[in-house]
């Protein structure tokens, strides 16, 4: 299952006690499901690809309202709702009471209600990559109205979500990390949040780990190339005539390099006599390198 299906699960199963609430979840299910073009004063079609948005919708349904109806799963393929599955409700009564408690605006709705139709519009139209590809949590919307309110009621709860038109469609997305973990807190899929969290510190870590050892293999690699550069030099250096009129300091240290190719330079610092910090071995060794270049010996070549 993905990640999206297992927090959908999760949501699923999270029925808030207060009808406000309950109501307010049926709202956003109806507001992004709800085939209003097919709609009368007498019918009510909840309709989706998307099976556990239309049962939710099916069991708020029955708890708010008391109310038995019939709730089909096509078997054959798309039905001229394009969908598999759909919710009819009939009886003009029935139909108005419930448009009419559903009813939502950001100016009347509770902190708890804002809550429960964002949970309600991701479990009909939301999804979540997984944490360990990629963060970005996105809602498709069925038009901009739709998606300024959904941007609304996030930023109620300082969720800062961005749109993008995709084909006809608003698309409301988070894409960092902090404030999908902040989402998924708000709808009540605590859960699938520990889950994200705990992917996204692994990830983090080994993230850390991996910088750490390119760095260090990078150190490596310059180290190995400046005590090359370095034996080099002394090579020539030795060669050469003038290597005997060197300071026997420099001449110590030529040594010192050639016997022990792969030493640091505290080490090399340690075997000289008297011992040398790294920065008096650096300066005996750029020394050298000076010498060479004077007497004519060629970098690039080397």
């Amino acid at each position: 299952m993905s990640f999206s299906g297992k927090i959908k699960e999760e949501l699923v199963r999270t029925v808030t006690l207060p009808r406000h609430c309950q109501l307010a979840e049926m709202a956003a299910i109806y507001d992004f499901c709800g085939k209003k073009s097919e709609e009368s004063d007498e019918k009510m079609v909840i309709s989706s690809e998307n099976e556990l948005a239309v049962r939710k919708f099916f069991t708020l349904l029955t708890k708010t309202f008391n109310m038995n109806t019939a709730f089909k799963a096509n078997t054959k393929g798309y039905d001229k709702w394009g969908a598999n599955y759909h919710l009819e409700i009939t009886g003009s009564d029935t139909v108005d009471s419930i448009r009419s408690a559903i009813r939502v605006t950001t100016e009347t709705m509770r902190s708890c209600c804002r809550r429960a139709y964002i949970r309600g519009a991701f479990l009909a139209a939301g999804s979540v990559s997984d944490p360990e590809k990629s963060y970005h949590l996105e809602i498709v919307c069925q038009d901009e109205r739709q998606a300024l309110f959904l941007a609304g009621l996030l930023l109620s709860f300082e969720i800062e979500a961005k749109t993008i038109t995709r084909k006809k469609y608003f698309v409301l997305y988070v894409k960092d990390g902090t404030s999908i973990v902040e989402t998924l807190n708000v709808m009540g899929a605590h859960v699938a949040l520990m889950d994200f969290e705990n992917t996204r510190i692994l990830k983090e870590m080994r993230n850390t780990v991996n910088r750490k050892v390119n760095c260090e293999t990078a150190n490596i690699g310059k180290t190995v190339m400046a005590a090359q550069r370095q034996i080099d030099d002394i090579r020539f250096l030795m060669e050469c005539d003038s290597y005997d009129e060197l300071p026997s300091s420099l001449k110590e240290m030529a040594e010192l390099r050639i016997s022990y190719p792969e030493a640091t330079l505290a080490e090399l610092g340690q075997m000289s006599t008297p011992p040398l910090g790294k920065s008096g071995v650096n300066h005996r060794l750029r020394k050298l390198s000076q010498a060479a270049r004077s007497y004519g010996f060629d970098v690039s070549g080397s």
